[in-house]
């Protein structure tokens, strides 16, 4: 093998484990980061009336 392609292999290697390892790290922080659930918006105006139920 020459000197070139084990350089290229090695620096291949290094690139998918580092890739590796940052897509893990990406997984895990995303699954254990809270979800922001948007505040509902408040209504100004009056609610409209509601009928009476008679039974």
């Amino acid at each position: 093998m020459s000197p070139a392609l084990t350089i290229f292999l090695l620096v291949c290697g290094w690139l998918s484990v580092a890739g590796a390892m940052l897509w893990g790290l990406m997984r895990i922080s995303r699954h254990h980061h809270p979800q922001v659930q948007p505040k509902p918006k408040v209504s100004l105006e009056k609610p409209p009336a509601r009928a009476i139920n008679v039974h």
